[in-house]
C-alpha cells in the first residue's frame, strides 16, 4: 500500500495544485490531508473546495478550528482583533455550509487496513501541539502518550522531519503551501508499507510562487488583513518564518508598551529583521 499525506496548505492554491499533480505520478492508493487547508494565502475557500472534491480523508488543523468556531461561544475574544485578520478573511470567504463541514472534521484519522498508522494535524490530543525539531524520546513519549500506533504522521510544524522513536517513528510532512526552509517548494510525504512497517519518502516540488503572490495583490488581501496578511505574504515570498516571531516580539514589546499598535510593531520588526 502507498499513502500520500499532505498538510498545511494555508490557502495557497497554486502550491496545492502543484502537489496534487506531482503526487499523482506516484500513484498512491490513498491520499490524506492532515489539516490547515485554510488561512494564510488568499484562497482559503478555493483550497477547501478543491480538497472536498478529492473525496479523501481530512483531519482538522488549528486553522480549521479557528474558522469553524469563529463567532461562536467557543471563540477566543482575541479572534475578533486585528491579530486574527487572516482568519476573518477566510471566514468571510467560506459559506455557512462549508464552515459546518469544516467543524465536523476529526482530530485524528486511522485506516482500517493499516492499524499501525495514525494521522493527525499536530498530535492525537491537540490540533496545535508542536513537536520540537530535535525531539527526544522522552518528549515524544509525553506528546504521544496513550498512542499505540507504530507510525504517527502529522503536519503543523512546516519542517519535514522523521523522528525515530525506538521501533516507532513520528513523521512531520512539511508544508504543502507555506514551506519554511528557504525554498519555494510544496512538500508532502509518501508512505510505502513494507515488512517492518512504513517507509517514508519526503517529497518537495517547486511551485509557481509568483502566482500566489499575484493573488495577494489582486484580491486586496493585504489591504484588508493588514500587518498579519503582510506577514503571511512575506513567509510565502521568502519561505521563511516571520508570523510567529513577530507575534512573540509584539507580546514582549506590549508588556512594557501597552499602547503599541500592530502597525508600529511592524515598522520596528522591519527595522530589526
Amino acid at each position: 500500500m502507498r499513502i500520500a499525506v499532505l498538510a498545511d496548505i494555508h490557502g495557497n492554491l497554486p502550491a496545492f495544485e502543484t502537489v496534487l499533480k506531482d503526487l499523482r505520478q506516484h500513484a498512491p492508493d490513498c491520499l490524506i490531508i492532515a489539516g490547515d487547508i485554510v488561512v494564510g494565502s488568499p484562497d482559503s475557500q478555493r483550497c477547501w473546495q478543491l480538497a472536498q472534491s478529492l473525496d479523501c480523508p481530512i483531519v482538522r488543523g488549528n486553522h480549521e478550528r479557528y474558522v469553524s468556531h469563529y463567532g461562536t461561544e467557543h471563540a477566543d475574544p482575541l479572534w475578533q482583533t486585528a491579530q486574527f485578520a487572516p482568519v476573518q478573511w477566510a471566514v468571510a470567504q467560506l459559506s455557512t455550509a462549508e464552515r459546518q463541514a469544516i467543524a465536523g472534521l476529526p482530530l485524528i484519522y486511522r485506516l482500517s487496513d493499516a492499524p499501525d498508522l495514525l494521522i493527525a494535524h499536530a498530535s492525537a490530543r491537540s490540533d496545535q501541539e508542536s513537536v520540537p525539531l530535535h525531539a527526544t524520546a522522552d518528549e515524544l513519549a509525553v506528546i504521544f502518550a496513550n498512542v499505540t500506533e507504530q507510525t504517527i504522521v502529522r503536519g503543523h510544524n512546516h519542517i519535514p522531519r522523521t523522528h525515530p522513536w525506538g521501533e516507532r517513528q513520528v513523521i512531520t510532512t512539511g508544508s504543502a503551501g507555506l514551506p519554511l526552509e528557504g525554498h519555494n517548494v510544496a512538500q508532502y510525504v509518501l508512505l510505502d508499507q513494507v515488512a517492518a512497517g512504513w517507509h517514508a519518502q519526503h517529497c518537495s516540488v517547486p511551485y509557481p510562487v509568483e502566482q500566489t503572490l499575484q493573488r495577494f495583490a489582486e484580491t486586496n488581501y493585504v489591504a484588508e488583513t493588514g500587518v498579519m496578511g503582510r506577514l503571511f505574504q512575506r513567509e510565502v515570498a521568502t519561505a521563511s518564518l516571520h508570523f510567529v516571531p513577530f507575534l512573540r516580539y509584539y507580546r514582549q514589546w506590549t508588556a512594557t508598551e501597552p499602547t503599541l499598535t500592530l502597525d508600529a510593531a511592524w515598522l520596528r520588526y522591519n527595522m530589526s529583521f
